[in-house]
């Protein structure tokens, strides 16, 4: 084969490598995501994907969502094809999407091979740590084309973060019960983006060395772990009732300094830049519980 063949499948092959490739990312499992041209059709399918899809700029892009996507309120004009754990295959397809977002503990794994079976291109969605939500933010920005307006909001809330992350370097540490639901009884373990959030406000997770990512517990357990704070999920801004149930163990730390608090589930769980505002609440309620408990707020740094 002469040189100027060998050249010329070369160019060719960088081009089609090129066409193919004009826009990749890895997604959260690592795994690449190709694109011809930045999506124009998203669906998403899972709440906090779609708040990140709008506070990157593209919300205009949004054609399909789950339900509970209710932030910002402009979500809640885009059709619903389903819940996280329940989708309407023959729906979503019918939008021909050019990009689906998908969240991988909570949708997942098996949904995302089904949707790349049929021929969709998918990101999947796991954020961990809090620092993961500002990557996320670029990451869709790029597959959508609205890299400008992604970066800001990453840099915005990588700002916020640090500020927090420094204003509770080195608060004396209580320990934290999480209680998601009351029956049955859950919280998650010190993988989940929540326990993440308790050690930024210098907190322990009674339960962080527990599996699984989400698990149900007993009361028995709680009482075990003695708990300094107990901060209950519950249902939007309202504070559960069923929060007072701890008062019949008087003994229990949380309960002697008056430290059972609620945070809105949207503020601490979703994986969206709204968990500052829950992070933020989360480190007042710490506060709170060491001025109740006659704790010296800053712990004594070592050599000084």
């Amino acid at each position: 084969m002469s040189r100027l063949k060998v050249t010329l499948l070369l160019v060719l092959s960088f081009t089609s490598l090129s066409l193919r490739a004009e826009v990749m990312v890895n997604d959260d499992l690592g795994n690449p995501v190709y694109l011809d041209q930045p999506a124009s059709r998203i669906v998403s399918l899972a709440p906090h994907l779609t708040e990140i899809v709008f506070a990157a700029g593209a919300g205009d892009r949004l054609i399909g969502v789950v339900s509970y996507s209710d932030y910002p309120p402009e979500a809640l004009n885009i059709p619903v094809i389903g819940s996280y754990n329940s989708i309407n295959y023959e729906a979503l397809v019918a939008l021909q999407p050019d990009l689906v977002l998908v969240w991988n503990s909570g949708n997942g794994p098996e949904l995302a091979e089904r949707l790349e079976a049929l021929g969709l291109s998918v990101f999947v969605s796991e954020p961990k740590r809090l620092p993961d939500i500002a990557r996320s933010l670029n990451k869709i920005g790029i597959l959508s084309g609205t890299l400008a307006e992604a970066e800001q909001a990453a840099t915005e809330y990588l700002t916020r973060y640090q500020t927090l992350l420094a204003d509770n370097r080195n608060k004396t540490p209580v320990n934290v019960f999480i209680e998601l639901w009351h029956e049955p009884m859950m919280t998650v373990n010190g993988t989940h983006i929540i326990s993440d959030s308790i050690e930024l406000c210098g907190g322990n997770n009674i339960f962080a060395d527990a599996l699984p990512l989400v698990l149900r517990i007993n009361v028995e357990s709680v009482v075990r772990g003695n708990p300094n704070v107990i901060i209950a999920t519950g249902m939007a801004d309202e504070r559960p009732e069923w929060l007072d149930n701890w008062l019949i163990w008087p003994d229990l730390s949380a309960v002697k300094s008056n430290s059972l608090y609620s945070i809105n589930p949207d503020l601490i769980g979703r994986h969206s830049p709204r968990i500052l505002q829950g992070v933020t609440q989360l480190c007042d309620y710490f506060d709170q519980t060491r001025k109740s408990l006659g704790l010296n707020p800053n712990k004594p740094i070592d050599g000084l």
